[in-house]
């Protein structure tokens, strides 16, 4: 008999789901042992990274050593100078490399001061030409700071103004609220108050400036006149309206030119100020500064170096120069710096900055402050020479004790022995033994003040590779033998920065050993990268094999337990018990019936 199984619509994927055996477990330690090499390697990674920032940190120290060593190595640098002026009243100093060595006295009889050019009075409209001030309002009133709006205190009464009022009722307030007489006098263009008794201006509560710009200022007595003539010039109107007697044009086409030692500045009397046009000035290449006195209404151009030199105006193209007064100044003359040195005979400079060019002492420059004599004396920088040997100390220890951490094994308080990151690298502990070596040699030739390092002061320590500086030892090497020292460090064949700087740029190069050795730990992890994607690859495989095959097993056991389930209901149905007809009985009664009829 033939028995047909139905196919399960899904494979069974769950672990153990039809064979009660958990697969999954299985796979997972499988895999695990399986990825045990790639932990390895992984830590490997780990290893060689920590190796190679350690050569990255080594060749960063080593730079910074080698700094310190191409300073020591130049002649030059042993030539720095330092200069003082005994009278720090008189001269200031400082001296190049190779300023020759001594004692200089300069003797400074004429300081060098700026040339100006000191304008005419610029001439300016009163506020009025008549006495009468009914024509002028407050707001477009001449005064060389406009007048606000708001109110002013005389004699304790307030009175308040509005830009339109005109400056008459201004006056005929003052009169009507205080009793003070105010009038204008246009002779003189100012503005006087009188009363009978003291009279008293202004309190910290005014909100209009009037009384400033009208220059009325407390004197304790019965009379106020204004400080001086009230007409001023307005630097911030536009130049045509600048309120000057002669107006400034700029020849109608709005393209005004002045010239100022020959250089051009242009203007436009319709758009710009009194203060932008002196912006310029001072913005441009003339060599002057542009200012304006408004207590005497006087233009001035300073030369913005100083000497007896000159200076020249022409106006181009309208008239800013005759209108404002400058064209009708004159030059008044700066002054040349006059000195000698050492009692020699006078010299000159157009600078208060004394160089070679004038002193004739090279590389010594001497800036002159007042009059009077001063010794400069020019020495040895025995200072920043000591610095630089301390710095080159300081970052020499740096390696050393960087490589020390780097390569010693430490212990721990059970006795446990933890290795450094490059403990036992040869390369590493060779770069430290050479370095002590080219720096305890005592080169040949050299002289037995300063042979070698420790003759200066710089020795070891005796416990490990680092180097201590003896500051008084050194201070009196550099003092006492500066040739000796500089000869030491800078003999082209055997001085010691020399030899050091080509053993580290050496080891630092491109083909050093430094570089080779990262590029080595770069290549070894990147190496060991591959093997762990491939090792992963073939892991994720045979992972997905055993599943393949752990489903297919459950697939299989599924089907034979259908088949199973199947047969053993078929074969444990109930059989069928209907009633068949009885032939014995049908025998019997037929015979019967047949003895009947006999």
């Amino acid at each position: 008999m033939s028995v047909a199984v139905a196919a399960s619509s899904s494979a069974p994927t769950l672990s153990g789901l039809a064979s009660g055996m958990d697969w999954t477990s299985i796979i997972n330690e499988m895999v695990a042992i399986q990825e045990a090499p790639e932990t390895l390697m992984k830590g490997q990674q780990t290893t060689l990274a920590a190796e190679n920032t350690s050569y990255t940190t080594i060749g960063t120290d080593l730079a910074t050593l080698q700094k310190d060593v191409t300073t020591l190595m130049d002649p030059n640098f042993f030539g720095s100078r330092t200069a003082a002026a005994a009278d720090a009243a008189v001269a200031g100093a400082t001296a190049a490399t190779g300023t020759p060595l001594g004692s200089y006295t300069f003797k400074i009889t004429q300081l060098a001061s700026e040339a100006s050019w000191l304008g005419a009075v610029a001439a300016v409209n009163p506020l009025s030409t008549t006495n009468s001030l009914a024509g002028v309002t407050v707001g477009n009133a001449g005064f060389a700071t406009p007048a606000t709006a708001g109110t002013f205190t005389v004699n304790g009464k307030q009175i308040t103004i509005a830009s339109t009022d005109t400056l008459q009722s201004v006056l005929t307030q003052i009169n009507t609220a205080t009793g003070v007489a105010a009038s204008y006098n246009a002779t003189t263009d100012e503005i006087t108050l009188s009363s009978s008794s003291p009279i008293v201006l202004g309190n910290a509560n005014d909100t209009s400036n009037f009384l400033q710009v009208a220059q009325l200022y407390n004197n304790g007595g019965d009379s106020v006149t204004s400080a001086s003539a009230l007409g001023g010039i307005n630097l911030q109107n536009v130049l045509s309206s600048s309120n000057l007697s002669t107006p400034i044009s700029d020849g109608g086409s709005g393209n005004g030119q002045f010239l100022i030692n020959g250089v051009a500045i242009d203007f436009n009397a319709a758009t710009d100020t009194i203060n932008s046009v002196l912006q310029k000035i001072n913005d441009s290449t003339a060599g002057v500064t542009a200012t304006y006195d408004a207590s005497n209404k006087e233009f001035q151009l300073t030369n913005t170096t100083t000497g007896d030199v000159g200076m020249t105006l022409q106006d181009v193209t309208g008239n800013f120069l005759a209108a404002t007064g400058l064209a009708g100044g004159a030059l008044q003359r700066g002054t040349n710096l006059k000195y000698s040195v050492n009692g020699g005979g006078t010299l000159t400079s157009q600078s208060n900055t004394i160089n070679s060019s004038t002193s004739g002492i090279t590389g010594l420059s001497v800036t002159a402050l007042g009059v009077g004599s001063t010794a400069v004396a020019v020495q040895s920088d025995t200072a920043t020479i000591a610095g630089a040997i301390n710095s080159f100390v300081t970052d020499y220890n740096a390696v050393q004790t960087y490589i020390s951490s780097q390569t010693s094994a430490t212990a721990s308080s059970t006795g446990a022995v933890t290795a450094g990151t490059l403990t036992g690298d040869m390369n590493v502990e060779g770069i430290a033994t050479q370095l002590r070596q080219l720096s305890d040699a005592a080169p040949p030739g050299m002289a037995a003040s300063a042979q070698n390092l420790n003759a200066l002061g710089v020795a070891s320590n005796g416990q490990d590779n680092t180097l201590a500086v003896n500051s008084t030892t050194l201070d009196a090497a550099l003092s006492s033998n500066l040739g000796a020292v500089e000869q030491l460090f800078t003999d082209p064949t055997h001085g010691l920065a020399t030899t050091l700087n080509k053993y580290l740029t050496t080891t630092t190069g491109s083909k050093g050993v430094l570089a080779t050795q990262e590029a080595s730990f770069t290549k070894q992890s990147k190496d060991i990268g591959t093997s762990i994607t491939a090792l992963q690859s073939r892991i994720a495989q045979n992972e997905a094999s055993l599943q393949n095959e752990f489903v297919a097993m459950e697939t299989a056991i599924n089907t034979i337990n259908t088949q199973k389930q199947y047969l053993t209901d078929f074969f444990n149905e109930p059989v069928s018990t209907s009633a068949a007809p009885t032939t014995a009985n049908t025998s019997s009664g037929s015979s019967s019936s047949s003895s009947s009829g006999g």
